[in-house]
Formats: structure tokens, sequence, C-alpha cells
């Protein structure tokens, strides 16, 4: 299953408005700024880490960069992430859904073991498989991120 994430033109908008260089964000990430720049591009996925420090850099939601709301930031949102609340979040989202493992495993074009990794706070969840969850099952990924405790669900 290909997905087409569309958040790399809300990434250079951010940029743009605040008059920085590829090179001014790259330095907030510890990376290149060719590297940086195929972020912006599509060319690169956005590890979910480097997504949050930008997300926080800017003061903007996940959602919003994701292109699931046009509402640019939530109340209260915590900076960072817990990797064992984001599994916990993922958990509940599944049972929520009746949804095993297994089955989201399948759905994300992966192995159970990755599920059970993610849920147990050993890995954070890749940005290819937050933006599929989110997007289908229109839970918000901030919510996921334990980043917000509302808004849960998008309209």
């Amino acid at each position: 299953m290909v997905i087409t994430m569309k958040y790399s033109l809300k990434l250079k908008d951010l940029r743009e408005e605040k008059e920085l260089t590829l090179k001014d964000v790259a330095n907030e990430l510890n990376i290149s700024r060719s590297l940086y720049g195929r972020y912006e591009k599509g060319y690169a996925i956005i590890p979910i880490n480097h997504l949050i420090v930008v997300c926080d850099f800017f003061g903007v939601s996940i959602d919003y960069v994701f292109g699931f709301t046009n509402k640019v930031k939530y109340e209260n949102i915590k900076k960072g992430v817990n990797k064992i609340e984001v599994g916990k979040r993922l958990k509940e989202f599944r049972k929520d859904q009746k949804i095993t493992q297994v089955n989201l495993a399948d759905f994300l074009n992966t192995v159970h073991p990755v599920i059970t990794n993610y849920e147990n706070g050993k890995n954070l969840i890749a940005t290819p498989f937050l933006y599929m969850i989110s997007k289908n099952f229109k839970i918000s990924a901030d919510y996921l991120l334990g980043r917000v405790d509302s808004p849960k669900y998008l309209k």
C-alpha cells in the first residue's frame, strides 16, 4: 500500500512564514540542511521524533501539519513525547476499535511484533503508521502521541 503524506508543503510554509532558512530548522533538529530540505520536498519521510521537534519549534499541532485540521494548535499541548504513553494510547485506540494487534499490523502492512513494540513503549510509532491510523480512523495524531488529551477524535 502506497500512502501519500501531505505534510511537506506545510513544513515549508511554516518555515517561510517565520522567514527562516532550511539551515535554521535543520540546526534545531541537529541534522543537515539537505536532509531537512528532503523532508520539505517529500523526498524523505520525516521521522516522528523530528516531526515532534519541528511542531514544538513552530508551535503547531501534528494534526495541522498532517492536514487533518485547520486548527493550527491545541490548547494545553505538551511538548515532546513519552513512548510509554504513546504505547498506552495506541493500545487503548486499538481496543476501542476492537482491532487485534495482528489486524492492525495487517492494516499497516507490517508484522505483529512491530505493534507489540509500539504498545510496550520499546519503539516510537513510525510517521507513516501514525499518519495512516489517524487518517483512516479519524483519531488525533497529537492524542495518540500523548501531546493532548482533547480532541481525541477528529471531525
